[in-house]
């Protein structure tokens, strides 16, 4: 039969959906051009009465009978336009069940996107509490009192929601990541503010995980900064027996000691599991969750500054590094935690990485496959990115280049090459850049980026070429 709801076109309501949509964007901080959104309590009391429409309408279709086939045809408007590649996607799971609960759905983006100043605070539990206090007053003579006394029943229930989230598991999932509750559903009408509360207490109770978590990986980044495992100096003994060997990229070579490939695995690990490092992973991920356009545009955003334009450059490298291998991200950093020590020199180490690299082109030489389409379209933009920058690469972490750029890639080949030119005696190259001694240095920058590479495509071939479809 289609629409044959009376009260309202179906075009109309779509183009009142539309601007919902564009209201939730705005509720969760940031304007489309990427600078904050302002929320005083009028704003939000008008987000909220927007929601309380659709609440209305869409309640009354799902309830009566022979409006059935106009929410299947509302379903079907929100489906379609949800999946347009456009269309944000941290809403792509708008229907007819979440219009249902319009106030509460909103309310979500207000509480646990916003950074919550105490003005942004004050601002929300105003309007939800007008908003009740506004539903009381058409059934209530005293709606304060009415509205006192039913907040006062309710905090019994409060509390117990507050209970069920000291739990770990509570506290971190999202409504957006499943269903909305029953519970939730149910709170409608003058039930707003313990919904609001609710929110309250399950975003105080995130941010308390977040801080324990930061508190956690201070601990262990600084362990990793610092320790030498009893192992290490096991085989420190080893190492000391071998005073033949010859210096680091001269006429003389000697294996890398003990407390130099400690420095490195330190370093590499202090870098994945660095609370900046582990923010910028997350931003990855959520941007690069969204179309290739979307990302692009973000990016876009990101490059408006010509007087930060090489921070702005860096920022977007190491970014787009990120998402090359968001997905791998637990099993790298295991991986590297597992790496023994090896004393092989570091220009045994060279010969083997370029043996195996230009050995694999000549044996594989497409390789496109073992990454998904997402992962590629990343690595497209980053090579195009950079250009002929390859200092870009030189100032990033160079643990993370290792790991992100896949072996068969031309910027890979660009990178390995500038390495090369370095290790063939470029007089310029011979000093050490982390002391600046005139003087081949086994603890320098391009030794470090010759190990990192040497322990992840060599020894874990299996991490960068098969985990990156993961």
């Amino acid at each position: 039969m289609g629409w044959n709801y009376p009260d309202i076109s179906f075009e109309q309501l779509m183009k009142l959906t539309k601007g919902f949509v564009d209201i939730l964007i705005l509720a969760s901080g940031y304007q489309s051009s990427g600078l904050p959104a302002h929320w005083d309590a009028d704003n939000i009391s008008r987000a909220f009465h927007w929601a309380l429409f659709f609440e209305n309408v869409v309640t009354h279709l799902c309830n009566v009978d022979i409006y059935q086939d106009s929410v299947e045809e509302l379903d079907a408007a929100l489906f379609e336009m949800t999946s347009d590649p456009s269309f944000p996607q941290g809403l792509a799971h708008l229907s007819s069940a979440t219009l249902r609960r319009a106030r509460g759905f909103i309310l979500e983006h207000f509480i646990q996107n916003l950074p919550l100043r105490e003005t942004h605070l004050r601002a929300v539990l105003t309007a939800a509490i007008e908003m009740d206090l506004s539903d009381l007053s058409e059934t209530q003579h005293d709606n304060l009192s009415a509205y006192l006394n039913k907040l006062t029943l309710q905090n019994t229930s409060v509390k117990q929601v507050q209970h069920r989230s000291s739990g770990m598991k509570d506290s971190i999932m999202s409504s957006q990541d499943e269903p909305p509750t029953n519970e939730n559903e149910k709170c409608s009408g003058d039930d707003f503010t313990p919904l609001a509360i609710q929110e309250l207490i399950r975003r105080q109770h995130a941010v308390s995980c977040i801080s324990t978590t930061e508190a956690v990986l201070d601990t262990v980044s600084n362990a990793a900064n610092c320790s030498i495992c009893k192992s290490d100096f096991i085989l420190l003994g080893e190492q000391l027996k071998h005073d033949s060997q010859l210096a680091f990229m001269g006429s003389e070579e000697t294996s890398i000691d003990i407390f130099t490939w400690n420095q490195w695995k330190s370093r590499a690990l202090s870098y994945f599991i660095d609370k900046k490092t582990i923010r910028l992973v997350s931003g990855a991920s959520l941007i690069f969750s969204g179309s290739k356009n979307q990302w692009v545009q973000v990016f876009q955003q990101l490059n408006i500054s010509d007087g930060n334009r090489t921070d702005n450059l860096l920022e977007m490298v190491e970014l787009l590094l990120l998402g090359c291998i968001a997905s791998r991200w637990n099993s790298l950093v295991e991986y590297l935690m597992s790496v023994s020590y090896d004393s092989l020199p570091v220009s045994n180490q060279y010969y083997l990485l370029c043996n195996f690299v230009f050995g694999r082109s000549l044996n594989f030489p497409q390789k496109e496959d073992s990454m998904n389409s997402k992962e590629c379209g990343i690595l497209d933009h980053l090579t195009g990115l950079i250009g002929g920058q390859l200092h870009l690469l030189w100032k990033i972490s160079p643990i993370l280049v290792a790991v992100s750029i896949p072996s068969w890639s031309p910027l890979f080949r660009f990178y390995l090459s500038e390495i090369e030119s370095q290790v063939k005696g470029d007089p310029s190259i011979k000093r050490c850049w982390s002391c600046g001694q005139e003087k081949g240095h086994k603890d320098c920058e391009l030794a470090e980026k010759i190990w990192c590479l040497y322990i992840f495509h060599v020894c874990g071939s299996q991490i960068i070429h098969n985990g990156s479809g993961a």
